[in-house]
């Protein structure tokens, strides 16, 4: 079963408008790449509320080996990889600091209103939801705007370590090509959130989108529709 629409009267209420967060999604094979680091200097510098939420990343790819050799189901793949982007929470959380884990919506919205970067380990929210498949279909992508959506934020971006020369990408195509997973596009419909793509090279531009004064403006990314 695919992602169910979200229903306005399912989400919660947004920040104050002035303060709408941004959703800002770490690839996995970004957080383990070169590139990381001042990809977290552009972030931890914004002077508008973030909450990072971090692939899966190695320990993902180990959920899917490990899988692969026993033979478990999908439920329980499901519940590992959770507790996989929960680990590498802990682990972007502790390279800077003013970086806080938060598991719930409240906690998230507690380390903004404390002027921290919330990032989010999704295990306690996601794992006994029946509303999100679980499934390899819906990974840390999906899950970025669901979370986008829930907390009322203004743009969900999504960071890979791909060489992005595009100003607009298709959701479907990006799916068909692995950029995202599979219950992408759907969920992109349902959430009601603008998602941006963004890829080696793009870190100076996001920098300065975050640090200007204009919050409508649109960094150097690629609109997903």
């Amino acid at each position: 079963m695919g992602p169910q629409a979200l229903s306005e009267a399912a989400r919660p209420a947004p920040l104050a408008a002035e303060a709408q967060p941004i959703v800002v999604k770490l690839g996995g094979s970004v957080v383990r790449s070169g590139e990381l680091s001042p990809w977290l200097d552009a972030i931890a510098a914004a002077p508008v509320p973030i909450v990072v939420v971090p692939g899966g990343g190695a320990l993902a790819d180990e959920v899917r080996a490990c899988q692969e050799r026993l033979g478990f189901g999908d439920a329980s793949a499901h519940r590992m990889a959770l507790l996989a982007m929960d680990q590498l929470a802990w682990a972007v959380a502790g390279l800077r600091q003013g970086f806080q884990v938060g598991a719930t919506e409240d906690d998230l919205r507690a380390a903004l209103g404390r002027g921290s970067v919330a990032v989010w380990a999704p295990y306690a929210l996601i794992a006994e939801r029946t509303d999100l498949e679980e499934s390899w279909r819906l990974t840390s992508d999906s899950l970025a705007l669901w979370l986008a959506s829930r907390i009322g934020a203004a743009r969900c971006y999504l960071i890979k370590s791909i060489a992005r020369q595009k100003t607009r990408m298709g959701a479907e195509q990006l799916s068909r090509d692995g950029v995202v997973d599979e219950a992408f596009p759907s969920m992109l419909k349902d959430a009601g959130v603008k998602a941006f793509l963004l890829g080696r090279g793009d870190q100076a531009a996001f920098a300065s989108f975050l640090s200007g004064r204009d919050a409508r403006a649109t960094p150097s990314g690629a609109e997903i529709d």
